[in-house]
């Protein structure tokens, strides 16, 4: 006998629109800035216009005063990470009257930005450099998408990807000289949009005690070759708890020395790999993680194709069809035990695979004994990967084709400890903790994907009021959610029966999207509202 769930929504939430970014002072009362400060120089943002006219009518300005400063410059923190892809023009108006310069300083003026939130807020400046006219007013202005830069850091990425800039450093005639310099400045502005929004799309959060939840996870513990992992590796993966388990809110993947049976192999050392039973085209993952340790340890957060062709893998089976590395590989960190505290992240594609060139890092301090927020951006141009918002590496190549981006379907999530044969012959236990694995997809793109072969039928499709969803075999619906066409999740609900009913009639007339929760996975589905 059927059981129905009858929801009724009572209201349809909308996306906000794009929040602007606005930073400006004419120094005359209309600014959003207000935290001007004056490094080794004397400042003055309330100084009456020594030269007033043409250009500039303005009754005050920005006086700086360079008295011979090695580091001479003013600067303020916006108050918000600027949104380069946005917009990543900067201008002001500056006057440099020759009668207050001394020594042989070509007349430039540049702007610097810089993470202020870093305990050296200089040591990933990105900076532009513009000639300036003597004894006249004149724009200026600083486009990093088109204009020369400098990465003080040769490692950074191009400026366009970053995220983490929320201070403007401004400094006439250079710096590392003793030379004097009077200068006046105006009208500075930078205006540009907030990132829209990302919507959480899938999530684990790890909020249970005990055993991994199977509705997200799967333990992939078959050996792909029948006697041993791939890379030399010397674990055997398990379903057990002992090498993974949650409590507290964190999941433990634990790689331990043990003699360990299994499939006719005996072996010294178990680990865990999980494969996530969702998978997505598009997006940005983070995983907030405290590493594991130990040279010869391997953990690793990453990324396969769900067309791959691996035996165990929890795609596999039902859409296997292409090997590695065709399906194309995205790791989002990894970090080995002989090179302590240095992350990095790597594509594996046809054209490059194994020993990759495409790849970046970083070293964090404390990766094995703080938590650090992983980030992998992906979108149909670009993947981007960073460590608390520091980009390290940007994958981008020029030719998008079967060979160098595979990239263009679903890719499901893992999250592993391997042993490498160079483990450390005292090593006994190491754990990687995972604080949360956070799926988005921002505007349009949030859109979940639709099923490649559904185990449901929805019906009727167009829905006037209730919508029916049935079982085709015998896998009870566990939960459901319903997103709009943005991405947007209106109301998700538990249940256990093999047909359920829906009650969608305070839904706006569209399209909409099903997401289906059963014992055999997630998928999708599409319905439109009459």
């Amino acid at each position: 006998m059927k059981t129905l769930l009858r929801l009724v929504f009572f209201f349809l939430p909308f996306l906000l629109p794009a929040q602007a970014q606005l930073a400006q002072d004419n120094f005359e009362g209309t600014s959003t800035i207000s935290s001007w400060f004056g490094d080794d120089c004397g400042m003055d943002n309330n100084f009456s216009n020594p030269l007033v006219g043409g250009l500039n009518t303005s009754a005050k300005v920005l006086k700086y005063t360079d008295i011979g400063g090695l580091y001479a410059n003013v600067r303020f923190d916006a108050g918000f990470n600027f949104n380069l892809s946005s917009s990543a023009v900067f201008t002001l108006k500056i006057y440099v009257p020759s009668s207050g310069l001394t020594g042989t300083q070509p007349n430039r003026i540049s702007l610097k930005l810089q993470n202020g939130s870093l305990g050296a807020p200089w040591s990933t400046q990105c900076e532009i450099i513009k000639s300036v006219v003597l004894n006249q007013w004149q724009t200026i202005t600083f486009n990093f998408a088109t204009d020369a830069y400098i990465n003080l850091d040769p490692t950074s990425v191009n400026p366009l990807y970053r995220t983490d800039f929320n201070r403007v450093v401004l400094q006439v005639n250079g710096e590392n000289n003793t030379s004097r310099v009077v200068a006046y400045m105006d009208d500075f502005l930078y205006s540009g949009t907030a990132p829209t929004g990302f919507n959480l799309i899938w999530s684990d959060e790890f909020d249970g005690t005990g055993a991994v939840n199977n509705l997200k996870w799967h333990h992939q513990t078959q050996l792909p070759g029948g006697t041993s992992w791939y890379n030399g590796e010397l674990q055997h993966y398990t379903n057990r708890q002992v090498n993974s388990s949650q409590a507290n809110g964190v999941l433990s993947i634990t790689a331990k020395k043990e003699v360990y049976t299994n499939q006719g192999q005996t072996k010294q050392y178990t680990s865990a790999r999980l494969n996530s039973k969702f998978a997505f085209k598009y997006g940005k993952v983070e995983v907030r993680a405290k590493l594991a340790t130990g040279a010869g340890t391997w953990p690793a957060i990453w990324m396969l194709g769900k067309n791959i062709i691996e035996p165990g893998a929890y795609w596999s089976s039902t859409f296997g069809t292409t090997s590695w590395p065709a399906c194309g590989e995205i790791d989002i960190m990894e970090h080995w035990g002989s090179n302590q505290n240095y992350v990095q992240s790597a594509m594996h594609t046809p054209s490059s695979f194994g020993n990759t060139t495409n790849l970046g890092g970083q070293t964090i301090a404390t990766a094995s004994s703080q938590f650090h927020i992983y980030t992998m951006e992906w979108t149909a141009n670009s993947i981007i990967f960073s460590v608390d918002n520091v980009v390290h590496y940007v994958y981008n190549p020029a030719v998008k084709n079967a060979s160098t981006w595979p990239f263009n379907a679903e890719q499901y999530l893992l999250l592993n400890v391997a042993i490498e044969p160079s483990i450390s012959a005292s090593f006994l236990q190491t754990t990687m903790e995972v604080d949360y694995v956070r799926v988005y997809q921002q505007g349009a793109l949030s859109t979940p994907s639709i099923a490649d072969k559904s185990n449901f039928r929805v019906y009727p499709n167009p829905v006037s009021e209730e919508l029916n969803i049935a079982a085709e075999i015998n896998y009870p619906v566990t939960k459901a959610n319903i997103y709009s066409i943005t991405g947007q999740l209106l109301h998700a609900f538990s249940t256990n029966q093999n047909e359920t009913t829906v009650n969608v009639a305070g839904l706006a007339p569209g399209i909409y999207f099903l997401e289906i929760q059963s014992d055999r996975g997630t998928e999708r589905q599409k319905f439109i509202k009459k």
